[in-house]
């Protein structure tokens, strides 16, 4: 794996991880699920960003490589997303055919969540033109230490099934397959405590 800077955000970095999100899953089959259009996608999915990742940002849980390329949303211990900010931004710009089973959905993710302390990643990405480079595996292993230093569980949902071999090279296995009517799969992961 190349030697790739991966550092904490500070405020100014903000829009520029959310940028690189917003890059990221342009391709992701569940997000483009429930925003489909391209115009509807790059108008409300920094919004949803904010809304379901937004806690790292204040957590000290958000982290980006040098160069914006790649970045990661974490949510320590006792973080959680904004259920309400997210149940908003879903109901302003989501279309109405899908938000119930997108709701189902988010309600099944949140059943499988360790019931004891544990570091989740809601959000990570790389730009696509960056994609296969080691981005991905600079900035999981370096949270990845973190929480191993805390002797504690880490948790994530993948929206892409590209990106399952990506987090089972680094420790985490399968729990289920998160599906609701025409949703593409969700896949609940765990990584044990080390």
């Amino acid at each position: 794996m190349p030697a790739l800077g991966v550092r904490t955000t500070t405020v100014d970095d903000e829009i520029h991880v959310v940028d690189t999100v917003v890059l990221a899953f342009s391709g992701d089959p569940f997000v483009r699920w429930f925003y489909p259009g391209g115009h509807d996608y790059l108008v409300n999915m920094p919004e949803f960003t904010r809304a379901f990742g937004g806690n790292a940002f204040n957590s000290d849980g958000a982290f980006c490589t040098d160069d914006y390329v790649g970045a990661a949303l974490w949510f320590r211990p006792g973080i959680h997303p904004d259920e309400e900010a997210v149940g908003a931004v879903v109901e302003r710009s989501v279309s109405k055919s899908v938000q119930e089973e997108l709701f189902a959905v988010l309600e099944q993710m949140s059943q499988y969540h360790p019931d004891e302390p544990h570091w989740y990643l809601p959000i990570i990405g790389v730009d696509p033109g960056f994609q296969d480079k080691g981005y991905g595996s600079a900035l999981m292993a370096h949270v990845l230490q973190r929480v191993d230093e805390g002797h504690v569980p880490a948790y994530l949902e993948s929206s892409n099934p590209r990106n399952i071999s990506l987090y089972k090279r680094h420790g985490f296995e399968v729990l289920a397959t998160i599906q609701e009517g025409t949703s593409p799969p969700v896949v609940p992961m765990l990584r044990s405590a080390r």
